[in-house]
């Protein structure tokens, strides 16, 4: 996700917003590199390893973002498919070692903030 990516929106506020939930989505989901390889990982799949806390900590950060996607005006049938992404996340993330590598692989949120884009791209 580019700078460029916020260039369709109108308010700067929103503007903004929507440039912080994408430094948020690339920190738990790709700021990451495994060295000598293309696959990127973040904060949210290395919380994951932490037991008992580390998933349910990982899921809440994550909703942040999908809350702001509801502050900014995203539909409900994109909010619906933004908490999907994070019940997958959160379940199957809930797998001790599989689950946690999993949820580096679905990257939720570089996911949801697609979605977000998406929506307000189309705003008038």
């Amino acid at each position: 996700m580019s700078s460029r990516s916020t260039e369709y929106l109108g308010p700067v506020s929103d503007a903004r917003a929507v440039q912080r939930l994408e430094r948020l989505a690339r920190l738990l989901d790709s700021e990451f590199r495994v060295p000598g390889t293309r696959f990127r990982f973040g904060l949210d799949g290395l919380v994951g390893f932490i037991p008992g806390i580390g998933d349910a900590a990982g899921l809440a950060i994550s909703s942040y973002i999908v809350l702001e996607a509801w502050r900014l005006g995203a539909p409900p049938p994109i909010l619906l498919r933004m908490v999907a992404n994070l019940v997958v996340d959160g379940a199957v993330g809930a797998v001790p070692i599989a689950g946690d590598l999993f949820d580096m692989a679905w990257k939720a949120n570089k996911r949801n903030m697609n979605l977000l884009l998406g929506h307000v791209r189309k705003r008038p």
